[in-house]
């Protein structure tokens, strides 16, 4: 008997964490252990396509321009289990960028009702969905992202004294990059060094926030973050909103040490980090005078693929209740 065919629909295919994770679930052999995955790419804007397939997993922007074609979709496929996977929005988010919450909230109330299951990338969107009742209980599941982070195990621990911070991710306001810059520049110590690795829309802005200051690099996009990480001795991440810290989880993995803002999905980086309350760039820069003093964390430990086991135990349930109702 075949194993069950899970087709992934996604409309952003802009590199970076999401990308990744993503070639994790189709591409892993923990995931193709227990059932095929494929990707289809889908045109924003465009009416969604008819799919076969046993489970069908969005990873699709929702918006209220989407909704009539999520809506459209789910009427077209009303025999198949519809997961939905939720990388974008938290409680952070919302606070920032979303003036009408009221309305927000209906959006998500009614997008993810179209949905048999919705998955939570960390615990702390997961408590956020659950406590503002934007998915109902017996549909959501906390499925922590995760990549392959052999490579990252590999690397060779960082010797002698720290002194090369990097920010690794795109040049966002997201991010918090700004924040690190300003926070950088006031630390003494010529040998100091702060390595930026991302493109983005912030670029020209952050390049002028550096200034003249001969310690800060702009390093460009790189296709492989393992080398970003090999070059750096502290790992800093001011985000402003972050559904799950991928990054962080590398830098666990990688040995190297870590700061992180206090704020949704960073908040499950685990042992190991400092963490940072808010954005001031005092508080920061006290964070990297302490970081950089302090002694590499113990390396998290490779372990069980729990996410590949959450993933299986999802699909299954799913395929069993589908059976169940033919």
């Amino acid at each position: 008997m075949p194993l069950p065919l899970v087709l992934h629909l996604i409309d952003d295919t802009t590199p970076g964490g999401v990308m990744r994770v993503i070639d994790f679930l189709t591409t892993s052999p923990a995931m193709s252990a227990f059932a095929r995955h494929q990707v289809m790419r889908v045109s924003r804007g465009a009416a969604l396509p008819a799919c076969r397939a046993d489970v069908i997993v969005s990873h699709l922007t929702v918006n209220w321009r989407a909704l009539p074609r999520l809506i459209a979709f789910r009427a077209r496929h009303a025999h198949l289990p519809l997961v939905h996977v939720e990388h974008s929005y938290t409680e952070s988010f919302t606070a920032q960028n979303v003036p009408g919450k009221g309305r927000f909230f209906a959006l998500l109330r009614t997008a993810y009702a179209l949905f048999d299951r919705v998955v939570a990338v960390s615990d702390a969107q997961g408590d956020w969905l659950r406590s503002r009742g934007l998915v109902r209980a017996s549909a959501l599941r906390v499925i922590s992202s995760t990549v392959d982070l052999s490579g990252f195990h590999a690397l060779p621990a960082p010797r002698g004294r720290a002194r090369v911070i990097g920010g690794i991710g795109r040049l966002h306001r997201q991010k918090g990059f700004d924040v690190l810059i300003n926070a950088f520049r006031a630390l003494p110590g010529a040998e100091l060094e702060l390595h930026l690795y991302g493109e983005g829309p912030e670029k020209a802005a952050l390049q002028a926030l550096a200034g003249d200051d001969p310690r800060i690099f702009f390093a460009g996009h790189t296709d492989d973050p393992e080398t970003a990480m090999r070059a750096v001795d502290v790992v800093a991440m001011p985000s402003r909103w972050e559904a799950f810290g991928l990054v962080a989880l590398e830098t666990r993995a990688a040995g190297r040490r870590l700061i992180c803002a206090q704020v949704d999905g960073l908040r499950d980086s685990g042992d190991g980090g400092l963490f940072v309350r808010g954005h001031r760039t005092e508080d920061w820069t006290a964070a990297l005078l302490a970081t950089l003093a302090s002694a590499p964390p113990p390396r998290l430990a490779p372990g069980a693929d729990s996410a590949a086991a959450d993933w299986q135990a999802m699909i299954a349930e799913l395929n069993c209740a589908e059976a169940a109702a033919a």
